[in-house]
């Protein structure tokens, strides 16, 4: 059985979780090396506060790691480098439909590997923004015609833009979003880096905007909720999957862990589907959203 002073430094740990969610302290520039990476596990952590509340004997520090768990789950209602190009995407692709293909960490070589794949006659228009470095290089596939779509910031990785030209007439901005990853900690600028990535991303719009691949981030991150201020949803919260993790550590069979990848639409854009799909060779899910444009 624990002792109290430890069942205390347990609520006490728990609660303090809850107090850096629910004040937002990665928006504190002191903070944030440390801040956001952590906030990232913020579902975990809810979870294990849940636990804690059942198997704490004291009454103090029980109470203590309820409320703690009460509020963190008020506010979470929520390629690797080119690996992963090849005929299992362009499966995945085929089997949902995809219109638009979404790509980051896309090399020379697999922009190759999935044009013998096939990809090409399924989604013959492209917008590539190809860098053999590392992580750098991100590209849009698209069924229907691309063309120049909206200007953003520079950033560390490509984040190419189009606009797609829809059969009825309409049309639609796409970013293909890639941030800088805000870790680790003792590396100074990687989370102010992250930060001014994505206060780059533009707002929603007219023609509506959507904002889909790698954010880094996830809803408990201010800096994404500030995204979210800006006009747009996230379409898997829509459907009640947000907490749904697209990435782990590893791709070798690990466990997906936090919900870095999201597709953002516009609000009047109807959410009727969204799904993660495992890709053989990546470290993150595939992200499938279905949504219906606005009359």
């Amino acid at each position: 059985m624990p002792s109290p002073r430890l069942e205390w430094a347990i609520a006490s740990c728990i609660a303090g979780w809850a107090v850096a969610r629910l004040t937002a302290a990665d928006r504190f520039r002191p903070l944030e090396r440390a801040a956001v990476p952590l906030l990232s596990f913020t579902p975990q952590a809810a979870a294990g506060a849940g636990l804690a509340a059942v198997a704490l004997r004291g009454r103090g520090p029980s109470a203590t790691a309820g409320l703690a768990a009460a509020a963190l789950t008020a506010v979470a209602v929520n390629l690797q480098y080119g690996r992963a190009a090849g005929e299992g995407l362009v499966r995945l692709a085929r089997r949902t439909g995809a219109d638009v293909l979404f790509l980051q960490e896309l090399t020379g070589d697999a922009v190759i590997r999935l044009k013998l794949a096939g990809l090409g006659e399924m989604l013959p228009n492209e917008m590539l923004d190809v860098e053999e470095y590392r992580y750098r290089g991100s590209g849009i596939y698209a069924r229907y015609p691309l063309r120049e779509g909206l200007a953003i910031g520079p950033s560390y990785a490509s984040q190419p833009t189009a606009r797609l030209d829809l059969p009825s007439g309409q049309s639609v901005h796409l970013v293909c979003v890639h941030p800088h990853p805000p870790m680790p900690p003792w590396n100074l600028p990687s989370a102010p880096r992250w930060r001014g990535e994505l206060a780059a991303l533009p707002a929603a719009g007219d023609p509506p905007v959507v904002l889909a691949g790698d954010f880094n981030a996830t809803l408990d991150h201010a800096q994404f909720r500030r995204l979210l201020r800006l006009g747009h949803v996230d379409a898997a919260s829509q459907v009640g999957r947000g907490l749904v993790p697209t990435w782990g550590p590893e791709p070798r069979g690990r466990p997906a862990l936090l919900a870095f990848d999201h597709v953002l639409v516009d609000p009047r854009c109807a959410v009727l589907a969204t799904s993660a799909h495992r890709v053989p060779g990546s470290d993150h899910k595939a992200l499938y959203a279905r949504f219906r444009m606005p009359s």
